[in-house]
């Protein structure tokens, strides 16, 4: 007699009965949803249903209570139930099934009632290979795998994971998330190789494979900008900088923004630094964003006397300060409260208007080159935002009449306040919807972005040197001074006495390029005595080879800051040299340390650790409870080396060289940025310092880049503004410099020295053995702490006293100037590799 449906149903009731009061439960609660389509699906439904809870008992009771949801979602029962059993010889499979229950209405309604199926059986595939990778296919919406293509553009994400699982075992539910963010900002075509590659770097280590299907770290990006459509910033980095240099007459210091999928290419900046997306979608983006945003530089956007005035018409004295003493926008919009991004956008129309008028007016095609990007407007609230910005461009090119607000930004005298106190009467009057802080970004044209998203380092005549003598407040009374040219003293760190001295003191004879050794002081034999009430510093001892004895706390050495910069100097410089810094980064990737060193002790690894294996079986075995850290793992090896760049910043850096092609302080700059470059594509611990002196008790030391900070444009501004003042005290800046050393926290360092003269003062006596005598001792006493110092002269006469100093094979004569920026990383890497 065959078993009718009826009696499996009854069946299925009386044995849940005896296992589960709680399966049994959900079992007559979802029934009556089920019954309305028949009782053979009501009773292939209950045997599912009890064959799943037996199985695992987790899986019957998801299935059981998503029953009735997806009957009445889909209309229908028979698939989903026939699919479900294909999870009972998955051993641990609740969580996936769980997952694919909860997604399988939605797949319906994306796929059909087919498509479904195969959305399913292609999890039950994943599923049989890698459990957690079914886990994290079903987990994820349908419409985003179907990508708004149904079944293709499931069967184009899923076709390559699942070749690579078999192929090379790499888990497709590992690349799964990642691959999509790939598919939507680089296509379909991008999904294959980008997840072969990352199948390799599994292969090599478990966690750097992890971190690249995250699409984290340096093997992802490069990976993904190898895709990247469009315009490549960083190939075209000096194109689009000479472009910019071309219309304004220098060009600000590019930096990358780093890779954002599905973010609009904005460009971003602090005042000094313009941060660009990866990529544009092409070159006549790129030029109309670069010149927009040059714009704002060079056209006092972000003026020092400007943004005061802007923070006094809300009430407030002084711009608020990050930690980074950048000036931070939010309090200036929080009067506006929810209405903030309202009064914003409002207010980057009108700056942004003046801003594009300026440059107009020095190239013509710029404005019709925006119109031209600009497309069809945005659906939504930011619409009017959006269509007012391309009608105030049509009054730019004529084919609008120009009407107010917009007239008054065109005026000789209009700046960024004109542009916000029109921001404000224009809010009040203004009918247009709020808008969400994200949705906003839509109501930008192509090539402008928002011109508060980053903290400002503001500063007087950025670019274009705009910047008016004085800017006026509501009262017509004038609000602050822009900061006038500041005397040498104050642009060099603020207490260098370099006016103090006559020209005719920097004459001598000492063997400087352009400028000899400082007079002596009027004495031959007595040292000039200690000036009472200037500020001590930090005191170090001076060897007098005389009495053959150190003075103690002889010498007073002074940090100070160099507050002069030139970032428009900084970027030409490295422009000007941009093969050269093209063939070092070419040089220093084979200097990348790549030779493997094992971590021992740890969760996960290549090879089993047998020393902490068997500590983790004793300890087990004695009642403890140990981490399993018993394997190792292999990581390249970081060389253990930092190294201190110590620039000589006397006088005579400042004089024409000998070859009469510019002054040696060009070659300084450029050689001092190059190396800074390079030592950040190396990776290794660098820092960079100048000093000068005046007497023993002004030796001032300037810190330009600390160990522990990547390279910043403000730091690359200073470089570019480096000037000389006086003298060249080396002994007491080699010994600070040695305490800075101290602190690198490498095994083993290095001091480069670079100098254009030998050692000398104000105060010498006339005796020029005594400070080389000094200096001679000092590069002891960093031997003696395990500093090899090493000195690269200007000087050509340099051979005749840097052995006696340095040693013989520790300093090198750079006769030829024009050698200097590429020979310093060179020497650099020699010594390293010593």
């Amino acid at each position: 007699m065959m078993e009718t449906p009826e009696i499996t149903i009854a069946l299925v009731l009386n044995e849940l009965e005896e296992l589960s009061f709680v399966a049994t439960r959900d079992l007559k609660t979802a029934m009556p949803s089920i019954e309305p389509f028949g009782v053979a699906t009501t009773a292939a439904w209950a045997a599912t249903g009890r064959d799943l809870f037996l199985f695992d008992r987790d899986a019957g009771k998801a299935f059981l209570r998503a029953s009735p949801g997806l009957a009445g979602a889909t209309g229908e029962v028979e698939s989903w139930t026939g699919q479900a059993r294909g999870f009972l010889g998955l051993r641990g499979s609740w969580k996936a099934l769980t997952a694919y229950l909860a997604q399988f209405a939605e797949a319906h309604a994306v796929f059909g009632a087919g498509g479904a199926l195969e959305w399913g059986e292609a999890g039950l595939g994943l599923a049989r290979a890698h459990l957690e990778s079914a886990e994290v296919y079903f987990s994820l919406p349908p419409a985003r795998l179907a990508d708004a293509r149904g079944l293709a553009g499931l069967r184009e994400i899923i076709e390559p994971l699942r070749a690579l699982q078999v192929a090379r075992g790499l888990p497709a539910g590992l690349a799964l998330p990642g691959a999509l963010d790939v598919r939507a900002a680089f296509g379909a075509a991008a999904v294959a190789p980008w997840a072969t590659r990352g199948a390799d770097i599994l292969r090599a280590g478990r966690l750097r494979g992890e971190s690249f299907f995250r699409l984290e770290g340096k093997d992802s990006e490069e990976a993904l900008l190898a895709a990247l459509p469009g315009l490549r910033t960083q190939e075209q980095e000096r194109f689009l900088g000479l472009f910019v240099h071309a219309v304004f007459g220098a060009s600000p210091p590019l930096r990358p923004l780093g890779l954002r999928l599905g973010a609009r290419p904005f460009v971003e900046t602090d005042g000094l630094t313009l941060f660009v997306p990866a990529a544009f979608p092409d070159a006549e983006e790129a030029l109309a964003a670069l010149l927009h945003h040059a714009g704002h530089l060079a056209f006092g956007s972000y003026e020092t006397g400007r943004v005061h005035a802007l923070f006094r018409e809300m009430g407030m004295t002084h711009p608020p300060l990050d930690d980074n003493q950048n000036v931070t926008w939010r309090p200036l919009f929080a009067a506006f409260g929810d209405d903030m991004a309202r009064f914003q956008l409002l207010f980057d129309l009108l700056e942004d208007f003046r801003i594009d008028a300026r440059i107009q007016a020095r190239l013509p095609n710029h404005v019709p080159r925006l119109l031209a990007l600009a497309g069809q407007a945005p659906a939504g609230r930011v619409r009017p935002y959006f269509e007012a910005a391309v009608e105030s461009l049509e009054m730019l090119v004529g084919r609008r009449p120009l009407i107010s607000p917009w007239s008054e930004l065109i005026a000789a005298d209009a700046d960024i306040l004109t542009a916000f106190r029109l921001a404000r009467v224009w809010y009040e009057t203004n009918t247009w919807p709020a808008v969400g802080s994200a949705e906003r970004l839509d109501a930008y044209l192509p090539g402008r972005s928002p011109n508060t998203q980053r903290p400002v380092y503001p500063r007087a005549g950025i670019l274009g040197r705009e910047a008016p003598e004085e800017v006026q407040d509501g009262q017509g009374a004038p609000a602050t001074q822009a900061p006038a040219a500041k005397t040498e003293r104050e642009a060099s760190g603020g207490e260098d006495p370099d006016l103090e001295i006559p020209p005719e003191d920097t004459s001598g004879s000492g063997g400087r390029v352009g400028v000899g050794r400082p007079q002596p002081a009027a004495s031959s034999r007595r040292l000039r005595q200690h000036r009472p009430g200037q500020p001590a510093g930090a005191a170090y001892p001076e060897w007098d080879y005389r009495e053959k004895a150190y003075r103690r706390d002889w010498a007073h050495v002074q940090e100070r800051a160099l507050t002069e910069t030139d970032a428009g100097c900084a970027q030409d410089l490295l422009l000007q040299h941009a093969g050269l810094l093209r063939r070092l980064r070419r040089a220093v990737q084979a200097e990348k340390p790549q030779r493997p060193i094992p971590l021992r002790r740890q969760l996960e690894g290549e090879d089993l650790d047998l020393d902490a294996a068997v500590a983790y079986v004793a300890d087990r075995h004695s009642g403890m409870q140990p981490p399993a850290s018993v394997y190792r793992q292999r990581r390249p090896l970081a060389r253990d080396t930092g190294v201190l760049l110590l620039a000589d910043l006397s006088t005579s850096i400042m004089q024409q060289s000998a070859d009469g092609n510019g002054r040696v302080v060009d070659r300084l700059k450029a050689a001092l940025l190059l190396f800074a470059v390079t030592l950040e594509e190396i990776g290794d611990p660098y820092a960079i310092a100048g000093f000068a002196s005046k007497y023993r008790d002004a030796v001032s030391y300037y810190p330009i880049k600390p160990f522990d900070e990547r390279l910043t444009a403000h730091q690359r501004a200073v470089l570019g503004g480096l000037s000389g003042r006086l003298a060249t005290r080396m002994g007491a800046a080699i010994r600070h410099a040695c305490m800075h050393l101290g602190r690198a926290g490498t095994g083993r360092r290095l001091l480069l020295i670079l100098s254009d003269g030998r050692p000398a003062d104000y105060d010498d006596g006339g005796d020029e053995r005594y400070l080389h005598e000094d200096t001679r001792m000092a590069i002891k006493e960093a031997a003696d702490r395990g500093i090899h110092a090493f000195c690269v002269t200007l000087d050509p006469g340099g051979g005749a006293y840097l052995e006696r100093i340095f040693g013989r094979g520790h300093y090198l004569v750079i006769d030829q100037l024009n050698e200097l920026p590429s020979r310093l990383p060179q020497i650099y890497l020699r010594l390293r590799d010593r």
